[in-house]
């Protein structure tokens, strides 16, 4: 079978790059408040209660003493002007910085888009961008407690429990964020969907682990350091600060307790993981097409999606911001043996994305403590 023929059967569509395939993907469901899936996991006890991975002891640790309060850690007090926040920032397009880039808006339905439009889009994007934050948190809600469930050592159960409650933390903060200081929030997008649903569905525990430590968390962790660093607004930097605090935990917790298990592994059980952090690792990033923030702006998306040239993968695969939120997965794959495991199928695979270059960035398994905003602050506050 060649490369296209298994990335056609992996992915669905012939090609990785098929935008009509990408975009004929919708979310059918904008209306849906229940989501049912079928979790095909056994339910595992152990009553073998040994201490024996010291690795895992310490995280725990860490967790114990580095939990927060959402009410009471946050000044909610603060006032959030969206519109003002949106039309200082850099990040966001105004008419000028668009001509300079050479792009032509004549006789599209962006032709009469000026600074206050744009502004409208930067706000939309925000709380697209945040909403599908929210819903990527309650999948770790649901899949890490699928972890304390499934999986067979007691040191990952006691993880992964306090993992539970940060995760429940997360989606409220996100939340009240949105409802309270923006203007509400968006639906899932259907390639986030798609992915949560294939994690979730997946009968082994380790695939959890993959899927929603590896992957989604770490595609967050650095999606929320870069959110971070752009963003002015001392309510959400705080916020931020605090969640990617527990991101990091969540994402050592699948190195250290993945490397152990990944090294016994035979080559065709790699491949199988290889091709699933694949395409977990395009879901991930057709999801930032951002499909529906187009949709409701009355901009038919494969139109905006070629203006901004997100249809040529020579340009796209070049993007430093989608590059760089796989900064955290590429070094992580690779301490687990999958990036050149099965002759570098996946550090091929990763070529096509343009982000192999990561490889040798700091993993998350070392990287963890050094994140710990919590613990800095209350320091802070007792050396006072």
């Amino acid at each position: 079978m060649t490369t296209t023929d298994r990335d056609a059967e992996i992915l669905g569509r012939d090609e990785v790059d098929d935008l009509d395939a990408i975009l004929a993907m919708t979310n059918t469901d904008m209306n849906e408040l229940v989501h049912a899936v079928t979790d095909n996991a056994d339910a595992l006890f152990t009553w073998d209660y040994e201490r024996s991975r010291p690795p895992l002891v310490k995280l725990y640790e860490k967790a114990k003493t580095s939990q927060w309060n959402a009410e009471t850690d946050l000044d909610w007090s603060i006032e959030v002007d969206q519109e003002k926040n949106a039309a200082e920032s850099p990040q966001t397009m105004t008419r000028a910085m668009i001509d300079d880039m050479g792009i032509d808006l004549k006789g599209t339905s962006l032709e009469k888009w000026g600074d206050k439009e744009l502004i409208d889009f930067a706000i939309e994007s925000q709380n697209w961008s945040l909403s599908q934050f929210m819903h990527g948190e309650q999948g770790a809600l649901v899949c890490t407690a699928k972890i304390v469930e499934t999986v067979p050592w007691i040191d990952a159960k006691y993880y992964a429990a306090t993992q539970v409650m940060d995760e429940a933390r997360h989606v409220e903060v996100f939340a009240k964020y949105l409802d309270t200081k923006l203007a509400g929030h968006y639906p899932i997008n259907t390639h986030l969907r798609m992915l949560l649903d294939d994690i979730i569905t997946d009968s082994r525990w380790d695939m959890t682990y993959l899927g929603m430590q590896i992957m989604v968390e770490g595609l967050a962790l650095a999606a929320f350091g870069m959110a971070y660093q752009t963003t002015n607004e001392p309510l959400l930097k705080q916020l931020l600060r605090y969640v990617m605090s527990d991101e990091a935990r969540h994402v050592a917790f699948g190195v250290l307790s993945l490397k152990e298990y990944y090294a016994e592994l035979s080559d065709a059980e790699l491949l199988d993981r290889q091709e699933f952090a694949f395409e977990a690792a395009v879901r991930m990033r057709d999801r930032f097409l951002q499909q529906e923030v187009w949709e409701r702006m009355g901009v038919p998306v494969s139109e905006a999606i070629v203006l901004f040239k997100q249809d040529d993968p020579e340009i796209k695969n070049q993007d430093p911001f989608q590059q760089l939120l796989f900064s955290k997965i590429v070094p992580n794959c690779k301490k687990l043996g999958l990036l050149d495991a099965n002759d570098g199928w996946l550090r091929k695979r990763f070529d096509t994305l343009g982000v192999t270059q990561f490889e040798d960035w700091v993993d998350t398994g070392e990287e963890y403590e050094l994140l710990d905003e919590v613990a800095k602050d209350r320091d802070a506050a007792d050396s006072a």
